[in-house]
């Protein structure tokens, strides 16, 4: 019974090859969350010089500008996005608005990183290199394993445009949340300070909130197992992010409300 709800929500795997990249993608997105609550950050922004490493250590890691790092992170997935309306042009309308929102989302972040954040910390090479293969990964995975779809049975519960307006609520929040970020401080400041405005009185991390709702939204669009796979994982992983983030807050500022959750208002 359970397997035939899902069934009518998800369209069938078309391989036993999707099917195992479907398994890989959920178990290493949540491996990454769980790094994330006992201590191992992916290092950028605030958790840029944090490591579980406490052993001294000559090789130093090679840290890039936040800037430079967070080009890396999303350009890739953002060229893959723009590239599959030439590699797998038709599809059909939903495949059409799955291409269109996996690609704007990735050239919103690059948009963001050139005229809208301002930076204090730096990003590791490493962690530029990991998170960027998996947005490549996603963004490849979400529009390729679509693709491989075309042509199964489509799900008997349409959500395609719940999707896109939940894509669209994602997009306008994210950024909204994002630009009061970059209003934080002037261009010559480099502390860091309490977020104010929006729902930031609500929960510390907003922007991850909305970037979820991105997510659930790509994944409604296509309706794939792999989608849904990479929607669990990637909110897993900012969950655990916004907790790791509350904690550095909490730590950080004396005055910190407590009533201000990680990233689910009045819930987490």
């Amino acid at each position: 019974m359970k397997i035939h709800v899902l069934e009518s929500f998800m369209f069938d795997e078309p391989s036993v090859w999707v099917t195992a990249t479907t398994v890989v993608t959920l178990l290493s997105t949540v491996y990454l969350g769980f790094a994330e609550m006992i201590g191992n950050h992916l290092q950028y922004s605030k958790f840029t010089n944090s490591s579980s490493d406490k052993k001294p250590s000559t090789r130093q890691p090679i840290k890039l500008s936040s800037r430079t790092g967070f080009l890396i992170l999303y350009t890739p997935a953002f060229l893959a996005g723009l590239a599959s309306f030439f590699i797998f042009p038709g599809g059909g309308i939903r495949f059409l608005l799955l291409k269109i929102a996996v690609t704007f989302h990735f050239f919103k972040r690059d948009f963001e990183v050139l005229f809208l954040h301002k930076y204090s910390g730096g990003m590791i090479l490493g962690s530029a290199i990991l998170i960027s293969v998996f947005y490549l990964s996603a963004a490849a995975s979400f529009i390729g394993v679509h693709y491989l779809s075309l042509g199964l049975p489509e799900p008997s519960i349409d959500l395609k445009y719940i999707g896109l307006i939940l894509f669209i609520v994602g997009i306008v929040g994210n950024f909204y949340h994002h630009k009061l970020l970059s209003k934080l401080r002037k261009s010559n400041e480099k502390e860091y300070k309490i977020p104010q405005g929006g729902i930031f009185n609500l929960v510390i991390c907003p922007h991850y909130l909305f970037e979820i709702i991105i997510f659930v939204g790509l994944s409604f669009i296509s309706q794939t197992p792999l989608a849904f796979a990479c929607t669990f994982g990637d909110s897993m992983y900012l969950i655990a992010r916004s907790y790791e983030t509350r904690k550095w807050y909490v730590n950080k500022f004396e005055d910190f409300p407590k009533n201000i959750k990680c990233v689910i208002p009045y819930v987490f």
